[in-house]
């Protein structure tokens, strides 16, 4: 491939679309649990070039059950899909909260020999105290000690992936040297959190190790990709604030001895689209219909760390509540962006559920349209690519890979074919 800068795009899997109601539009609404349904939406992303596919995921249920979000493990739906494509990758979000650094970096390498290097870690602080419950820890650590261990956990990692040197598999079967001891190291870490000898139980992945990637925008979070990470998955509702934050954050790479370009930022993206504008506002309307507002305010009150009772359907946001709030139990930089789209646009609660909750940027349009969208953001220095959120899987991923995919393509923004193997050499993030 040449040196001419390209998109990044990842498909975002959240159950059967980042909607909530869109699990009700579809034939199958038991979709999340058939294997063909995930083997079609990794059909239809490496048909579409996409560079891989990022599973979220959540260590409790969010309250009731309204809809089949981060349901299944991403580490065990990825092994399923790697014999029915060959270039994407598979991005899974695990936890450094409720997770052994061992176990966990045993399971990504494995899966990145099976893949031929093809699998990225999220790593993640888990900030919800049900998720604490359901592994006997009460009340959850702080947002402090969670990021001071998440930290050394990936430290661990590291070493576990790199303890194993290049060149320590020989598999000699005439001389029946099967690996170099001088080659294959204990760890030995003994840290605040962790005591971990080593070495990992596999030889060297075959891209170097796992591709890392960092979610969130808070300060703990920057740090922490500026430091570690090769993407960085972000959410920004505002073109402005988001090139402030893909040059502030590219700078502290550099103040790091880091090449600029050594991380990628991905915000989010939620393109609805229509042949028409009409029509995409259509198929919006259509899902808006179903949702089920009560459940989308206890969602709500839960990114903002308050009571849903707190929250008036047609009222704004409580901002004086948000501020006494804890910010120890809500993904801050969710959070702040959530709250600033709110206030930029004097949203109702309302009006802000129907925005995706200001989670993710949702833009509504033409093919055309949402090109340009994506184009402006690219060209401009406000994303090196984007995780795309879409409402309900497989049709909506199908329209974004028939119509939206070519004209970014033709624009030269986009590849045509792969032509790299492993997913850190897609992302231009080698490995030492």
């Amino acid at each position: 491939m040449s040196n001419t800068r390209i998109m990044h795009l990842n498909c975002h899997i959240v159950g059967v679309g980042q909607h909530p109601a869109g699990w009700r539009t579809q034939k199958d609404t038991k979709a999340f649990i058939n294997p063909l349904f995930y083997q079609e939406i990794a059909k239809l992303a490496e048909a579409g070039k996409f560079d891989a596919l990022f599973f979220s995921d959540s260590l409790a249920l969010h309250g009731h059950v309204h809809s089949p979000s981060q349901m299944l493990d991403p580490l065990i739906v990825s092994s399923s899909l790697l014999p029915v494509t060959k270039y994407l990758g598979f991005i899974c979000t695990a936890s450094t909260t409720f997770s052994d650094p061992f176990i966990l970096a045993r399971q990504f390498l494995t899966l990145d020999h099976l893949s031929h290097g093809r699998m990225g870690w999220n790593a993640v602080t888990t900030y919800n105290p049900a998720a604490s419950k359901n592994f006997g820890k009460t009340p959850l650590p702080s947002a402090s000690e969670r990021y001071t261990r998440a930290e050394e956990f990936v430290q661990v990692a590291i070493k576990l992936w790199k303890s194993w040197e290049k060149d320590a598999l020989v598999a000699n079967a005439k001389s029946g040297v099967f690996a170099n001891p001088a080659k294959v190291n204990n760890i030995n870490h003994h840290g605040q959190y962790y005591a971990v000898k080593g070495p990992l139980t596999l030889p060297r992945s075959p891209q170097g190790m796992p591709l890392l990637v960092q979610s969130g925008s808070s300060e703990a979070g920057q740090e922490m990709a500026t430091k570690y990470a090769d993407v960085v998955f972000t959410s920004q509702t505002s073109f402005e604030r988001a090139k402030h934050f893909y040059q502030q954050l590219k700078a502290k790479v550099k103040a790091k001895k880091r090449s600029e370009n050594s991380l990628k930022i991905l915000p989010g993206l939620f393109p609805i689209i229509g042949s028409t504008l009409a029509e995409a506002q259509a198929r919006k309307a259509k899902m808006d219909e179903l949702r089920d507002v009560n459940e989308d305010i206890i969602m709500l009150s839960r990114q903002l760390g308050l009571e849903p009772d707190d929250l008036k359907l047609h009222q704004p946001l409580p901002y004086h509540l948000i501020e006494k709030s804890s910010n120890d139990i809500v993904s801050k930089g969710f959070s702040s962006e959530i709250i600033k789209l709110a206030r930029a646009r004097n949203f109702t609660v309302h009006q802000l559920i129907l925005q995706n909750m200001g989670m993710h940027r949702m833009v509504l349009g033409t093919p055309e349209m949402i090109a340009d969208d994506m184009e402006k953001w690219f060209s401009e220095n406000a994303a090196d690519g984007f995780n795309l959120n879409f409402d309900a899987f497989p049709d909506a991923l199908q329209v974004m890979v028939d119509h939206v995919i070519p004209l970014l393509q033709k624009r030269n923004l986009f590849r045509s074919d792969y032509t790299e193997q492993t997913i850190r050499a897609r992302f231009g993030v080698a490995c030492d």
